[in-house]
């Protein structure tokens, strides 16, 4: 019998339950008056835990799903050859797109001169930060588990994907005589990507009352006052997207930009509401599957991105250290500005897929130009609003990068990214 009535699809789902969430957030903030229910039942209690127990859902799934994907995906790609081709190019772009975000948003804010006119003094702000000292050699060395169990238990994502790399690579070899492993493997990806499907059904409700929750806590003052600074980050993530993936996406895979746009929406709605790059992994490769990306290459790509590659992050942490600069009328040198660069490139590498994870990683980026960390505390209130906004950012640079890698080893499915 036909439907009177099409289903609403989960994306659309998705995004109605963001604007939702939104709207009542705004309206609770601005609105309702402060009280304890409010503030503590309603906003912190219930809205905290039920958007807080969909994270946890997604979190729970991250770290079997990115070792089995992973692991499948290197075994089904059989050779080093392979994997190494990928590999190479995906790191290659990574870390090219990164560095290029950083040189957009230094010069889009050095344009704007968000900061301009505050007049700070050192020692004005309160603010204390974690050490985030993170050099190039540490870096490189952390990539190697010592104990892969731990690893695991830690969520340590790079030393995860090592791991995972290499039991798969090995399967490949020895297929002969780990047929009952490799078929173990596979089963457990296929097992994780059918919880990950299950998870999902709950991600309406998940979006709205983390959303809820933002809004409700987020006062318009806070934002009018740092307008500029919002308006640099902004720009330059529009930047980036716009232009920087629309003319990569055109020039090495021939495809229409906007087609991606309207088929990543979800991804990069979901992604806005949770605000965590990790907890978008399995919609992230779902998605790119659809799109044509064979699964074997997202399976790896998509994983090592939302480790390393924070395009979004990177462009935050260019404009708060000439907003920095500026508030406090401290003037950056060309030296500065290429330290920057290289110093926010290496810490993009080191940089954990959760939320806010840039702000600890921006005081290393800081002091290597001699800049106060306690401009930091001018900048958190909002931090959140624009978190969500670079995340989105993020995760269209892991799937262009998957594209154009996939396109350029005969892994992508053009006329399947057209239908």
């Amino acid at each position: 019998m036909k439907k009177n009535r099409r289903d609403i699809s989960p994306s659309k789902k998705i995004f109605i339950a963001l604007i939702a969430g939104l709207i009542f957030g705004i309206i609770l903030h601005n609105f309702v008056p402060d009280s304890h229910f409010k503030n503590y039942i309603l906003i912190e209690g219930i809205f905290y835990t039920l958007g807080q127990l969909f994270i946890r859902l997604m979190q729970m799934l991250v770290v079997p799903l990115v070792f089995f994907s992973i692991a499948d995906g290197c075994r089904n790609l059989g050779d080093t050859e392979t994997l190494g081709k990928v590999g190479i190019r995906i790191v290659v772009f990574y870390l090219f797109t990164t560095a290029l975000a950083i040189v957009i948003a230094l010069g889009l804010s050095s344009l704007i001169g968000p900061g301009k006119g505050m007049n700070m003094q050192i020692g004005d702000q309160n603010f204390e930060v974690a050490n985030a000292d993170i050099s190039l050699k540490d870096t490189i060395l952390d990539f190697i588990p010592t104990n892969p169990v731990g690893a695991l238990a830690e969520g340590n994502m790079i030393q995860i994907i090592i791991f995972a790399v290499l039991v798969g690579l090995l399967i490949a070899s020895m297929e002969d005589r780990l047929v009952s492993l490799g078929n173990i493997v596979t089963e457990m990806n296929d097992l994780m990507m059918g919880m990950t499907a299950w998870v999902m059904k709950l991600a309406p409700m998940g979006v709205f009352f983390l959303i809820s929750r933002t809004f409700s806590n987020l006062g318009f003052d806070a934002i009018l006052s740092m307008l500029s600074y919002m308006a640099s980050v902004l720009g330059g993530l529009v930047v980036q997207l716009l232009v920087v993936y629309m003319i990569l996406l055109t020039a090495f895979v021939r495809v229409n930009p906007f087609k991606f746009l309207k088929k990543y929406a979800p991804v990069m709605t979901f992604g806005f509401s949770t605000a965590s790059s990790s907890a978008t992994v399995p919609i992230n490769i779902q998605t790119l599957e659809d799109m044509g990306v064979d699964r074997k290459i997202s399976s790896f790509t998509i994983p090592l991105g939302a480790t390393v590659n924070m395009d979004g992050t990177a462009i935050m942490q260019g404009v708060a250290v000439v907003f920095i600069a500026n508030a406090y009328g401290i003037t950056l040198s060309p030296t500065d500005f290429l330290t920057v660069i290289l110093t926010a490139t290496i810490a993009s590498v080191g940089t954990a897929g959760i939320p806010s994870v840039g702000l600890v990683t921006l005081s290393m980026v800081l002091e290597s130009v001699g800049l106060p960390v306690e401009g930091i505390a001018i900048i958190m209130g909002i931090d959140r609003i624009l978190d969500m906004a670079r995340t989105t950012i993020n995760l269209s640079g892991d799937a262009t990068g998957t594209i154009i890698v996939a396109n350029s080893v005969g892994a992508f499915d053009k006329a399947k990214f057209n239908s």
